[in-house]
């Protein structure tokens, strides 16, 4: 995802009206902005910075919708509509299998030694922003039994 693309669909949802579509975009490429300028790239900001900023986003959705009360209908609503959106935007995470089939091709020979600390050390940086990191030790875990 880029910044040009976000923005794009944030005109395009203010011409339709949709003042809740607008509103979830523009916060999205704030956040994306901000990721930017703290990290001295105002101009021109790399896609997999536009990627962790959407993913940090829709961590924060998740988690309002968790702790949000359940007798409030309305707030929930609102939540998983922000959470739909920002998800739409998120780049797709690896599955389960995928990430077994990822370990067994590039790193069999940390994975022989049984080690998780060492196991998880080496493979979290090259999976970082393509696999969520429960689902990796979750994997890393059945793999070292």
């Amino acid at each position: 995802m880029t910044l040009e693309v976000l923005q794009k669909d944030m005109v395009a949802a203010m011409k339709a009206r949709d003042k809740e579509k607008k509103a979830v975009v523009s916060s999205l490429v704030s956040a994306v902005k901000k990721a930017g300028i703290d990290a001295g790239c105002r101009d021109n900001i790399p896609e997999d910075m536009v990627n962790a900023a959407i993913m940090k986003e829709l961590k924060t959705a998740k988690e309002q919708i968790d702790t949000c009360p359940a007798e409030r209908e309305d707030l929930l609503k609102e939540y998983q509509y922000r959470y739909d959106v920002i998800n739409s935007y998120a780049p797709q995470m690896m599955s389960k299998e995928e990430i077994r089939e990822f370990l067994e091709k590039n790193c069999s020979d940390v994975i022989a030694s049984g080690n998780k600390g060492a196991i998880m050390k080496t493979v979290m940086p090259q999976l970082k922003g393509k696999a969520d990191g429960k689902l990796i030790n979750q994997v890393v875990s059945e793999m070292t039994k």
